[in-house]
């Protein structure tokens, strides 16, 4: 069965060639125009990843995302975005996406990005027995680096007594340089790893990641955790 993708995207042009060059590419798409219609699209037929702009009139897409995590929706999210400040990419990962391209977009980007998602979600959910994946923990079982505790299986993780909040892409990448503690994760390791996918030298991406997961790691008067390695790429450790 072809995996489905709900597009929303007010601008005809746009959501047009993208309806087409996704279903060229072996995808089944629904394609709305507004927040509105992605909602109730999503309630009558979930998608298994949905595509949304940010910027649609009525309830845009930041909005429809806010609202499908509330309900406990965890479907993958990839939002498309003409804003290209940092803020504005954090209010999407805040709302709840997973991933986001900017506009223009080059539609080769959009189509590694989905894979990627879609790639993750079904490791998630077991991947088929030829696909390498990680050995699960055993329940309870946690990890520990620098402070912070991750319990992998409940997706949970903590620095000192303090829970976080994570996003999957967070908790992902949080996990991943738990496992590597004191070790230097150079910038392609990473993409490859959490992303399935490496955007080169010019993407943001990570670092956007990184940022959002500093501040929701750091606290006033104890040591940062993440460190940059310029050049090269970030490593987890207490200094």
């Amino acid at each position: 069965m072809p995996q489905t993708v709900l597009l929303a995207e007010d601008d005809r042009a746009i959501r047009n060639a993208l309806e087409r060059a996704l279903t060229l590419e072996g995808y089944q798409v629904t394609a709305v125009a507004d927040g509105v219609e992605a909602l109730a699209q999503a309630h009558r037929t979930p998608p298994d990843v949905l595509v949304l702009d940010v910027m649609m009139p009525g309830i845009d897409g930041l909005q429809v995302c806010r609202v499908l995590r509330a309900e406990g929706d965890r479907t993958p999210i990839l939002m498309l975005t003409a804003l290209v400040e940092t803020q504005d990419r954090i209010a999407g990962l805040d709302a709840g996406a997973d991933d986001y391209v900017v506009k223009p977009f080059d539609v080769e980007e959009v189509f590694a990005r989905l894979r990627a998602l879609l790639r993750r979600t079904s490791e998630a959910n077991g991947a088929p027995a030829d696909v390498p994946r990680q050995v699960p923990e055993p329940a309870g079982r946690l990890i520990e680096a620098a402070g912070l505790r991750m319990d992998p299986q409940a997706r949970r993780a903590w620095r000192g007594a303090r829970e976080l909040e994570l996003t999957r892409t967070e908790f992902e990448l949080l996990e991943l340089l738990v496992r590597n503690a004191g070790i230097v994760l150079d910038h392609s390791t990473i993409y490859d790893r959490i992303w399935g996918y490496d955007f080169g030298p010019g993407s943001k991406n990570l670092a956007v990641y990184v940022g959002y997961l500093r501040r929701k790691l750091d606290e006033p008067g104890a040591p940062q955790l993440i460190h940059t390695v310029r050049g090269v790429g970030y490593v987890l450790r207490e200094d």
